[in-house]
């Protein structure tokens, strides 16, 4: 039986130390579900929206944006759910450092039984930014159809895609959407301790992320001759985005993950776009609705791979401290797993 209160992860206010707390547990509204929180997953733009301050205004805040757990309670109006379900979901609004959350039916997908919560955590934020970039229509992503039916699959053989960041956890969802789309060849920046395992998700060639950005183009034409038209940039720096822009063939397009800070070029006609990657604005809703109705097919033909987990010990209050690890890029290739369930 769900208590009264839970125990939540607040950000007090801008700025401020991370803090664990009682917060009242929420019914469920229409459409909604309320979720037993059993694994939450860490993103860098949780530390950066602590660091900087941007996305979030209403303090006191509760962050994490990938949730996997069981459905407690069912909203009205809710029939492809029930309590005891397993779910992952992508928490638009954040809200997944907490042991109980609400979550839309809508764009919630049911774990797969041979799949752990841990491995279902690492996802839902992944496959939304992915999603967004590649298949909303323009100009909030690339738009291209997506490949949840057996005649979109394949429907972009022969057109290269390039990654920068093909080791992050949004990087390999885009792998793997791409591989879906028929995209070759696949190329991404990464270190090279990771060739093998970008290579089994569907990447073609990697390229050493240590490399001078400014030789890039010389090793890209190494694998093809082909006008590069798609460029994802999951690093975002100021740095690659230019990188990436300069990479784009005229007429083609440059997703970067956080905000635009690259410099145009006189002349060069190339779309750019920041994506945002959440089932919560209107405009993608519909996308994060269809997307989600066949995530778990995806994911239990293995056409969808969870990324590779960490769980931190100590639920909750472990977070602070594997967003600092975050920070300063001690990961690399997996996600970072709390249990909130664990917080003492």
């Amino acid at each position: 039986m769900t208590g009264t209160t839970h125990q939540a992860l607040f950000l007090p206010e801008k700025f401020a130390e991370f803090k664990v707390g009682d917060k009242e547990t929420p019914k469920p509204g229409s459409g909604q579900l309320l979720l037993k929180v059993e694994a939450s997953a860490l993103n860098p733009v949780d530390w950066k929206i602590q660091k900087y301050g941007f996305f979030i205004e209403e303090f006191p805040a509760i962050l994490g944006f990938d949730v996997a757990g069981v459905v407690d309670q069912v909203g009205e109006g809710v029939t492809k759910f029930a309590k005891g379900d397993r779910v992952l979901y992508h928490a638009g609004h954040a809200g997944g450092f907490q042991q109980y959350s609400l979550a839309n039916a809508e764009t919630t997908a049911k774990i797969p039984v041979k799949l752990s919560f841990e491995d279902a955590a690492s996802l839902p934020s992944a496959v939304a930014a992915a999603g967004v970039g590649l298949y909303a229509a323009k100009p909030l992503g690339a738009g291209f159809v997506a490949p949840l039916e057996p005649s979109a699959r394949g429907k972009y053989a022969g057109n290269p895609l390039v990654v920068l960041g093909g080791a992050s956890s949004l990087g390999q969802s885009i792998v793997q959407f791409a591989k879906l789309s028929g995209f070759s060849p696949i190329i991404v920046t990464a270190s090279l301790k990771n060739e093998a395992y970008l290579k089994s998700l569907g990447v073609t060639h990697v390229i050493d992320r240590y490399i001078p950005l400014s030789s890039l183009p010389a090793e890209i034409a190494k694998v093809t001759s082909a006008p590069v038209e798609t460029v994802f940039d999951t690093v975002s720096s100021s740095e690659t985005q230019q990188a990436g822009y300069d990479l784009v063939a005229d007429g083609g397009h440059l997703l970067v993950y956080l905000p635009k800070q690259f410099k145009p070029t006189d002349g060069k006609n190339i779309e750019s776009t920041s994506v945002h990657g959440t089932w919560v604005v209107p405009e993608t809703h519909p996308l994060g609705i269809a997307i989600n109705a066949k995530l778990t097919e995806l994911l239990e033909e293995r056409a969808l791979k969870p990324n590779r987990v960490e769980v931190l010990p100590g639920g909750l209050n472990a977070v602070a401290g594997g967003l600092e690890r975050l920070r300063a890029n001690q990961v690399s290739g997996g996600k970072l797993v709390v249990h909130p369930q664990e917080t003492s």
